[in-house]
């Protein structure tokens, strides 16, 4: 039977050096507090593990990587039994020699993965290299299922394409999750960083609104300064959020501070929501072969 309701958490941080175990430790605080607070399902930011190394390209930043099973996947399955939740972490995936991804793990209240998705859109932008780092995903989108229901699980950049969300909508996601690292370039005037941050709500809460989901987002905050001389490095502009199925926002975290926030689902309104505004029903699936193409010359 369906749920009735679900509380469910975010934990927003700032990442001071690469030192994981450090890290992984105040992620591991913040986690027993939510869970403390009755949260069953918990959501961390992009590549909590590290600094986000990915403002330049360099070939000794892939020994931070590691496989899965690994110590990390370790560490937060031991966290997932501990406190009886599920949790969604991200790490930097070494899948093999040379082969590398951006990958979120699901642990699902015990120490075994329940599941996993591999980041599919890859960003290559100054002070955002990714694809030097990363292979894009070959998991598909697919939601994950756990005993709080089917989590489309999304990273970073794949917030920004409706495809993706979607296709995870279509498959019987529950809720949408998306882990991210993103932030301001200290150069940009402050009405640039105001546009920017604008559109990057507007299009979670507009997936919310189109697939009659919650879209729950998990940033990073603070300033990570770029390894590049001359670079202005990045501000990280937290404001992490959770929207209900219509888009509406129902918390939201500070630009500039670690913290964390949990709303209490109802998982009732989507089936409600989809009935009275049955954007699924009335989708002209004959008419829209073309998605498929790059572009319509």
């Amino acid at each position: 039977m369906p749920r009735n309701s679900l509380k469910v958490g975010i934990v927003q941080q700032a990442v001071a050096n690469n030192d994981k175990q450090t890290n992984w430790n105040n992620s591991a605080a913040q986690i027993s507090k939510l869970a403390g607070e009755g949260c069953e399902c918990i959501l961390l930011q992009e590549l909590h593990s590290t600094l986000y190394f990915c403002q330049q390209e360099d070939t000794d930043a892939f020994d931070l990587a590691e496989p899965i099973p690994g110590p990390a996947t370790a560490f937060f399955g031991d966290l997932a039994a501990k406190h009886n939740i599920v949790l969604i972490t991200s790490l930097f995936e070494k899948r093999g020699s040379g082969l590398y991804h951006n990958t979120a793990v699901v642990f699902d209240r015990s120490k075994e993965i329940a599941g996993q998705y591999r980041k599919m859109h890859i960003p290559d932008d100054p002070g955002f290299y990714e694809k030097f780092y990363f292979t894009p995903g070959d998991t598909g989108f697919e939601p994950i299922e756990t005993s709080v229901g089917k989590l489309g699980v999304l990273v970073c950049w794949d917030q920004w394409y409706p495809e993706a969300a979607r296709l995870m909508a279509m498959a019987g996601a529950d809720i949408l999750f998306y882990p991210t690292a993103i932030g301001w370039d200290k150069n940009d005037t402050d009405a640039e960083q105001g546009r920017q941050q604008d559109a990057w709500q507007t299009i979670q809460r507009s997936h919310a609104v189109a697939n009659s989901v919650p879209v729950v987002v998990a940033n990073r905050t603070g300033f990570e300064a770029s390894p590049v001389d001359g670079d202005p490095g990045i501000q990280f502009w937290g404001q992490s959020f959770i929207a209900g199925p219509q888009g509406e926002i129902l918390a939201k975290a500070s630009a500039d501070k670690e913290e964390t926030l949990w709303v209490e689902l109802d998982m009732q309104r989507t089936e409600q929501i989809k009935r009275i505004w049955p954007y699924f029903r009335d989708r002209r699936i004959d008419a829209y072969d073309e998605l498929t193409k790059r572009w319509r010359d």
